[in-house]
């Protein structure tokens, strides 16, 4: 599985992609929104752990551009932030990300998350019925 860290936190980003790669997974960093939408949509990851505060646009905007693309619409975005009001949460999820976590970020709770979001986007929806 692939994973797309979007973080100008470069000591974040790679405290969690070494986290990360020793349970196995796959990593690409992003520095900025702009780089997060060309390598989302350049190397269609399984998942997309994206900050809001970031250079070349802020996390929001990238969310909408992933989303309103038909090549990275299905993926999960699970939003991380220290900065964003309690009632902002639920407004980013409304948005289509899959999870909000809230910074400071744990590795392990993270791959939790993870997990269960990739698992929720490859399970197939319910069965149509006549």
């Amino acid at each position: 599985m692939k994973v797309l860290i979007a973080d100008d936190d470069r000591v974040l980003s790679h405290m969690l992609a070494t986290r990360l790669r020793a349970l196995g997974w796959a990593i690409d960093l992003a520095g900025d929104a702009m780089q997060t939408v060309m390598f989302a949509m350049r190397g269609q990851p399984d998942v997309i752990v994206l900050d809001i505060q970031m250079p070349g646009g802020t996390g929001i905007d990238a969310l909408r551009k992933l989303k309103a693309s038909v090549k990275t619409a299905q993926i999960p975005v699970v939003v991380v932030s220290g900065s964003v009001a309690p009632e902002e949460e639920a407004a980013i999820v409304g948005l289509g990300a899959a999870r909000f976590v809230r910074k400071p970020v744990d590795g392990d709770a993270l791959h939790e998350i993870l997990r269960e979001v990739t698992s929720a986007a490859s399970s197939p929806g319910p069965a149509a019925t006549r």
